[in-house]
């Protein structure tokens, strides 16, 4: 199967990026209680700016956050901050009043689309379908912390420009752990790029077709957005983003890309932690101090 000749004329360069943060965060309670996870930080950045700043590094331009209740502070994160910069610039901090202002670049466009009730992944991707409209975007989960040279993102978007076609970040998960993700039936391609043949949203280890999880980034094509929206809710009234896959993926060709970069899952508590000590290692700031602490625990 493969994208017919009319999508290859429609598709153009990926300029939007969706992110999905209006989930309430509730295994980092009572940290999320009154503050959005996505901007819980790794070193002195939130999760949700290393995920713009992926976005960024791909060429996308506009940024799409589909917000619920009690998420003001991401809004407010990409937002210029009159009174902070002017007291750093009194102050004469110049290099503080610099990342503040480069939080994201002029160029970028924040849009902001509030999911009024919490009906699961595949119903927050529908709700950016007014901004998106006919062109293929991209899927960024912050929670999903991933460190790659290029950024993931980056990486798949240099492979849709060659195959024009929806493509889904994966990665293998021990069997046991399949129950935790949607998992791919697949056909290699070449070493990290697959052609999917089935999709399984969270199967026992014993259901699973492989091993291969998606992982909280996907390049997708507009028609996602019809098969959103004949979806039926599942179990807890949700939508899922996997079942609106599964139908575009009989109509269209899509692939699984093992990205290259490690991933932190960041809606874990010990994901978490791991991002915040590989992060911090790598941060110039404090790498130094912070690998003599460690050694010094040892």
């Amino acid at each position: 199967m493969v994208c017919s000749e009319s999508w290859r004329h429609k598709l153009k360069k990926i300029t939007k990026a969706v992110f999905p943060v209006a989930g309430m965060g509730s295994r980092f309670l009572p940290a999320t209680k009154a503050s959005p996870k996505e901007m819980m930080p790794i070193v002195d950045k939130p999760l949700i700016q290393y995920a713009v700043e992926e976005a960024v590094a791909a060429g996308i331009t506009d940024m799409v956050f589909i917000t619920g209740r009690n998420k003001r502070a991401i809004e407010d994160h990409f937002d210029k901050a009159y009174e902070l910069e002017a007291e750093l610039a009194i102050s004469g901090k110049e290099e503080l009043l610099r990342l503040v202002r480069e939080v994201i670049p002029a160029h970028i466009n924040c849009i902001y689309i509030r999911q009024a009730e919490p009906l699961g992944l595949g119903h927050a991707v529908l709700c950016a379908q007014p901004v998106v409209q006919d062109e293929p975007f991209a899927v960024i989960l912050a929670d999903d912390l991933i460190d790659g040279e290029p950024p993931i993102v980056k990486q798949m978007v240099d492979i849709f420009r060659q195959h024009q076609c929806s493509i889904l970040g994966v990665q293998d998960v021990p069997r046991e752990q399949t129950r935790q993700y949607g998992i791919v039936g697949s056909a290699p391609m070449s070493a990290d790029l697959e052609q999917v043949n089935s999709i399984i949203e969270k199967p026992k280890p014993e259901d699973a077709p492989s091993t291969l999880a998606v992982v909280g980034r996907y390049i997708l094509t507009p028609r996602i957005f019809h098969h959103l929206g004949k979806v039926q809710a599942g179990a807890g009234g949700e939508i899922q983003l996997t079942d609106g896959i599964a139908a575009l993926m009989q109509e269209e060709k899509m692939l699984a890309y093992r990205f290259k970069g490690t991933r932190y899952d960041c809606g874990s508590k010990l994901g978490y932690l791991k991002a915040m000590v590989a992060l911090g290692l790598k941060h110039p700031e404090v790498c130094d101090e912070f690998a003599a602490y460690l050694d010094s625990l040892k």
